[in-house]
This record gives structure tokens, C-alpha cells and sequence, in this order.
């Protein structure tokens, strides 16, 4: 169980991150090439991600185990900033810091202890981590390239989507903020986080007590969390909780552009996708574009399936958002080289 302890200056200070985070999508995206589980979440994307993967997860599989602590290094969090500015972060990380973490890394393997109280050395690719902590300056550079390549191949190509799903989920929050404030908010999470007036409760896989002491918490919605959410290991770091989203559709490869894109046509249907911009729920719609719920239901689905917007529950009620492809056709422009569709 984790047990996040708010005070009253604390809930003041509860945000939600600007979008998805490269780097954590990254880590956690290869906890998930790795298992077969949530198939119908996952399993079209496992299969396609495998296939341009060429041998860069040797080091990776090193440093975040299928199960337990990862080093916090790998996700400095740099909210959304992108991934070269999460990278740069990462290649700064002080040796003190890299050695300190490799060292719980290396404890939670449960390898056997010698006489001497020395642990035998990691074999395979876990025997670069020494490498890794006592090179020179340039000690991070090969891990920086292996993430970099490893997110070209199996996140990149699904950006938009993650992005989407990421932009739903916030707008979401947003609107829970709003109706009710911080209280609001934090009791909107997913079922496996529950509020409890000044604490946060949350599944998780071991016992962890964090303390925020005034420094608020930043809520990062993640396409590749699953079952627990994620914060770091060493509470003096600014306090991060990581939740899974809601998934109610794979990741295609590309934002779908198929025959259903024909039919947005006329001003009524270009209205319902003005009238999304900022989310609303179906209600909600109805009412902004002056048709009926049974038509106004009918527009959003289309739209939905033309891979233009994203649906959540939202109560007894569902939220409609634009997805990234949606937005630029709003805003009669390009779609931007992120949200750009690939092959």
C-alpha cells in the first residue's frame, strides 16, 4: 500500500502535468513490451514494437527489471518538456547519484551474499552498470542513444495516440478540479488510488509512506502505467505520481484515416467538432449545437471513429475531447510533426 500524506498547503499545490512524459512512456512502455498481460490494451502494439527492435534493450533490461525499483534517474521529469530536455536531464545526473541508485538496483536483485558481505558480480548485460557509474564524463552518453533509439522504435510511432489518450484523461481531472477543487480532483482518480481527507491511498506493491511537507504533488497521467501507479523511491525528490489512464482502444500505428473521414462533411458535423474543443460532455454538446442527444451521440461517434476524438466516462456521463489529429483539423493547419501519422 502507498500512503501519499497531504496538508492543507499541500492540496493548494496539487497540478496536473502539461501532457504525457516522454521518458516516463519510455521505462514504463518496456515493463510493457516485456509481459503478455492486458492483450486487448497492449497486445497489438507489443507485436508491432518488437518487430523494430533491434537489440537495444540489453542495457535497458539491466536497469528496470520486469518487477520492482527502477533507478529514479531515468525519469528526471522534466513535465512534458520533450524528450531531448528529459535526455539532457538524465546525461547531468551526478555519479553520486547514478552510484547510489545502481546500488538499491543492485540490492533489490536479492543476489546471494558472500562470507565477506560482498555481493558476486551481475553476469550478462547487468555487469554495464559498473561501467555506467564509474566512467567519465561522458559515462551516460550509450544509455542516452539506447533510450533515444528504443523510443524511436516503440513509442514514437504511437505518440499521437499516447498523447490522445493522455489529453482526454487531463481534461477529465480538469473538469473534476473544477466542479469541486483539489478534493474533487484527487477523488476523480483511477480505482486503484483512493482519497481519504488528507491521505492518498493507493495499491501498490510494497509498504511506502510519502510526506509532502508543502511540496504539493504533480499528477502525470501515463498510456504505459498499468494495475499500480508510480512515484519515486527517494522521497526527497519533487513528489510525482504516476497513474495509468483509462485505455479503451489499442494504439493503432497511425491516427486512423480511413473511410469514416468522407463523411465529416457539412456545418453541422465541423459545429459538434468546434463544440468538443474544450471537452463536454454528450449533454453538453447537444445543447451547444442545437440538435438532439440521439444526434448529437451520432456526430461525436463518427468523429470518434475518424480518430478526431477521444471518449471517457465521466461519472454517469461520458467526456468527449479532440485528439491531436482532430485539433489541427479545428485549426485548418498541419498536423505538427508529434502528432503526425506514420506508417
Amino acid at each position: 500500500m502507498l500512503r501519499i500524506h497531504f496538508t492543507e498547503k499541500d492540496l493548494a499545490r496539487v497540478r496536473m502535468a502539461a501532457g504525457p512524459d516522454p521518458l516516463w512512456e519510455t521505462i514504463l512502455s518496456f515493463h510493457r513490451i516485456r509481459d503478455r498481460r492486458a492483450p486487448l490494451a497492449f497486445g497489438e502494439w507489443r507485436r508491432e514494437a518488437r518487430t523494430r527492435l533491434n537489440g537495444e534493450t540489453s542495457l535497458l533490461s539491466a536497469l528496470v527489471p520486469q518487477r520492482g525499483y527502477f533507478p529514479d534517474f531515468l525519469t528526471p521529469g522534466q513535465e512534458a518538456l520533450g524528450l531531448d530536455a528529459g535526455l539532457d536531464a538524465l546525461r547531468a545526473t551526478a555519479p553520486d547519484r547514478i552510484r547510489g541508485e545502481l546500488a538499491l538496483l543492485s540490492a533489490s536483485g536479492a543476489r546471494p551474499v558472500r562470507k565477506d558481505g560482498t555481493r558476486p558480480a551481475r553476469q550478462g548485460p547487468g555487469g554495464r552498470l559498473t561501467t555506467l557509474a564509474d566512467s567519465g564524463p561522458g559515462r551516460l552518453g550509450r544509455l542516452v542513444e539506447v533510450i533515444r533509439t528504443y523510443h524511436r522504435a516503440a513509442v514514437e510511432p504511437y505518440w499521437a495516440h499516447v498523447r490522445a489518450r493522455v489529453e482526454a484523461d487531463r481534461a477529465l481531472r480538469g473538469r473534476a478540479l473544477l466542479d469541486g477543487g483539489a478534493d474533487e480532483l484527487l477523488s476523480s482518480l483511477p480505482p486503484m488510488v483512493r482519497w481519504h481527507g488528507q491521505v492518498l491511498e493507493a495499491d501498490y506493491p510494497v509498504e511506502r509512506e510519502l510526506r509532502l511537507e508543502g511540496r504539493g504533488l504533480l499528477l502525470q497521467p501515463s498510456f504505459f502505467c498499468r494495475t499500480t501507479p508510480v512515484v519515486y523511491r527517494d522521497p526527497a525528490l519533487a513528489p510525482v505520481l504516476v497513474y495509468p489512464v483509462t485505455h479503451s482502444e489499442p494504439p493503432p500505428v497511425a491516427e486512423r484515416a480511413g473511410p469514416s473521414l468522407g463523411r465529416l462533411v457539412g456545418h453541422t458535423r465541423s459545429a459538434v467538432l468546434r463544440a468538443i474543443e474544450h471537452g463536454c460532455t454528450t449533454s453538453e454538446l447537444a445543447r451547444r449545437t442545437g440538435v438532439s442527444l440521439a444526434s448529437a451521440s451520432q456526430h461525436a461517434g463518427v468523429l470518434r471513429e475518424s480518430g478526431l476524438i477521444s471518449t471517457l466516462r465521466y461519472g454517469n456521463a461520458v467526456l468527449h475531447t479532440l485528439t491531436p489529429l482532430g485539433g489541427a483539423l479545428l485549426r485548418g493547419g498541419g498536423v505538427h510533426a508529434d502528432e503526425a501519422p506514420r506508417p
